[in-house]
Formats: structure tokens, sequence, C-alpha cells
């Protein structure tokens, strides 16, 4: 589960741009590719449905 939660904060650091170069390298050393991978996934959806509500929300 810790890798889940890092690798999630690990891929929305990287999406806004502020994911410092030596933890992005700490990462893909420690956490399995597969988790980052779905963490993306997840990241995106999420983001997308933020989207998604925020908008419908402002413009009725």
């Amino acid at each position: 589960m810790k890798k889940w939660i890092r690798a999630f904060f690990s891929v929305a650091a990287a999406a806004f741009g502020v994911q410092s170069k030596r933890n992005h390298e700490q990462d893909f050393k420690t956490l399995p590719i597969g988790v980052v991978i779905g963490a993306g996934v997840l990241f995106t959806v999420l983001f997308i449905a933020t989207l998604l509500v925020v908008v419908s929300w402002v413009l009725p």
C-alpha cells in the first residue's frame, strides 16, 4: 500500500512539474514499474474527472 501512495504522489509531482531529479531517480530505483504505471493511469482518470466536474459546475 505504501508503494502505491508513494507512486501516486510521485506521478502527481511529475505531472505538475515539481518533482526533483533526485526523487525521480530514487522512485525509479525503488518502485516497481507496474505500480508507477497504475498510479499514472489512476492519476489521469482522477484528473480528468475533476476537470469535468469543475467545468460542469462553472458552466451550467
